[in-house]
């Protein structure tokens, strides 16, 4: 483009396409986030309970999305006018969501939209493992319409908190507003609904239930962690501004810089602190410490990362990672309340921690500033206590009906199949590879062969042969198995020990004995083929070298019954 062309474009419309440009690309940013909400929460919960966790955030953003745009937004507006002594058009709030006068408008919507999202989608983490999928949808509905709308209503929006006391409660991305009422609702619904099974004994001694993926943990913190620029660095939502008939920087002049730096500067210091906690407490780096310690220095500096000094980002970040362990023992041991996700610790208490630090840390007058400090704490107070009791009252109405939680069936058997019907890893029910599935096709084989002992293989009975071995031994026993005429077999999941050495294992610090091992059972009952071949067959696939390679036994069958058929003894083999 030529510089008279250039000249010849208006500045503010110019700065109008820039701007929303902005915010778009950071809003999908935002947005990007729920997939590492996705991974953390999945990887911290039990395997047969992950595609519940994936469901639920999936339906947090698409139900809660459009729940914010139906209702919520206009809530807002509506309550920020009462609350804030303005007027307020509850018709007019309405239709400047549905049908604003310009649709550029829109931008903005979707910018509070991923912020609502993500309140709401925190809460799932919480009560993971035994909240019923429709009571969690039917509070995001109502958090999206309602609860966080009210929040925001008190501060953003202009209600009283903005102008509290002349300063004003000061949260500049959602430190509070967002992130601490999320793990304030979660904290609280997890009360409400009670522990998981077996979390805790008669006498309240918590027992340790870790998650089953650590790798899916550190990627979903990772992703929340890049996610988190568009978060912080993204509310300087102004990139340029049109005044005198040019361009001149907006928001970003002042805060963008400040914004990038104190915002990663807390991230590693909030990793820093909770893996400091953790070595001083276990004597290890506790490795979902560090990953928690990430978000909760991101959490503690969301609120006043644009006005903190970068020393005052250091000392946020390592105090909001260092309380993370001792809040979790907190909440877990003392509240004996089942956390699943840490997300009071990670969300909650950081950001209230965050944003009740702000005067201590702050530049320019709020810097030891009193009242600053007693408006961010009613702030905090206040977005608390509504966040409490709205929570309290929806689940505990799911509670009293009998609809909260799912039942002790349910809840043992995993509530990937029980609320959703899948398996989110059917190992056992496929075959793997080149190498199966691997039938016989249900052929009867001539059992008359006779051995090259002048016997018959077996004896002429049945014999079962029993191998407990590797879970990744599974597909070369089963090749095996084909290769000697043995194909039938049945497979199954479980955990034992024998010479395999004790080790310990550590969740959030926690230590716990791993005494029993996770294998694979294969049985298979042969009558034509001999047994001592089967046994080989087995010992010469499933063998490491290495001591938990497992066992085989080998027993006498009475009689058999194939069903289809109606054949017995060997001929039904």
């Amino acid at each position: 483009m030529s510089p008279d062309l250039l000249l010849q474009v208006d500045a503010g419309t110019l700065a109008e396409g820039v701007n929303n440009v902005w915010v778009l690309t950071v809003t999908f940013l935002i947005f990007f986030m729920h997939a590492g909400f996705a991974m953390l929460e999945a990887g911290q919960v039990r395997s047969k309970n992950v595609a519940n966790q994936l469901t639920k955030n999936m339906l947090t953003w698409s139900v809660g999305v459009v729940f914010f745009f139906l209702v919520g937004a206009a809530v807002s507006t509506i309550v920020g006018g009462l609350t804030g002594g303005g007027g307020v058009s509850i018709g007019g709030a309405f239709a400047d969501v549905i049908a604003p006068a310009a649709a550029t408008s829109w931008v903005g919507w979707l910018f509070g939209a991923v912020f609502a999202m993500t309140a709401a989608t925190i809460v799932s983490g919480a009560v993971a493992g035994r909240c019923k999928l429709r009571a969690y949808v039917g509070y995001t509905m109502l958090l999206a319409a309602i609860i966080y709308p009210v929040v925001t209503g008190f501060t953003w929006a202009g209600g009283f908190l903005s102008t509290l006391f002349g300063v004003g409660f000061h949260d500049f991305a959602g430190g509070m507003i967002v992130h601490g009422m999320g793990g304030i609702a979660g904290l609280t619904a997890a009360w409400v609904i009670g522990p998981r099974m077996d979390r805790f004994s008669n006498d309240g001694t918590p027992n340790v239930i870790p998650g089953h993926s650590m790798t899916f943990a550190v990627l979903g913190t990772l992703i929340l962690c890049f996610g988190w620029y568009g978060f912080n660095v993204g509310t300087a939502a102004s990139v340029f501004v049109a005044e005198s008939g040019g361009l001149q920087l907006g928001a970003f002049a002042d805060t963008v810089g400040r914004v990038a730096l104190t915002t990663t500067l807390a991230m590693g210091a909030g990793a820093i602190g909770a893996a400091g906690v953790s070595l001083l407490r276990t004597e290890k780096v506790d490795t979902l410490y560090v990953a928690n310690g990430m978000l909760a220095g991101l959490v503690g500096i969301t609120s006043i990362t644009d006005a903190t000094a970068w020393w005052g980002a250091l000392v946020v970040g390592l105090l909001a990672g260092g309380q993370l362990p001792l809040v979790f023992e907190f909440v877990e041991k003392r509240l004996n309340i089942d956390d699943v996700c840490a997300v009071y610790p990670v969300h909650g208490s950081a950001g209230a921690m965050g944003a009740v630090l702000f005067p201590f840390v702050a530049v320019g007058e709020a810097f030891l500033n009193p009242t600053v400090l007693l408006a961010q704490v009613i702030g905090v107070s206040v977005i608390g206590a509504w966040t409490i009791l709205a929570t309290v009252a929806v689940f505990g109405a799911f509670k009293a009906v009998g609809q909260a939680r799912v039942s002790r069936e349910h809840e043992r058997d995993g509530l990937d199949v029980s609320e959703h019907g899948v398996e989110t890893y059917p190992e056992f029910g496929f075959g793997e590879g080149s190498h199966g599935p691997v039938a016989d096709g249900g052929q009867v084989h001539d059992i008359d062969d006779v051995r090259t002992d002048g016997g018959r293989p077996n004896e002429g009975g049945l014999k079962m042969v029993t191998a407990v071995i590797r879970p990744d031994k599974l597909s070369e026993v089963k090749q095996g198995l084909s290769e000697v005429g043995a194909p039938s077999l049945t497979v199954t999941n479980v955990s034992g020990r024998g010479s395999q050495p004790v080790k310990k294992g550590q969740w959030r610090g926690e230590e716990y004995a791993v005494d029993l091992h996770q294998k694979v059972k294969v049985e298979t009952v042969v009558a034509d083929v001999p047994a001592d071949e089967v046994v080989s067959a087995i010992a010469n696939s499933a063998s490491t070298g290495e001591p938990g390679d497992g066992k085989v036994f080998v027993s006498p069958i009475e009689n058999a019954y194939q069903i289809r058929t109606g054949r017995e003894g060997t001929e039904a083999v």
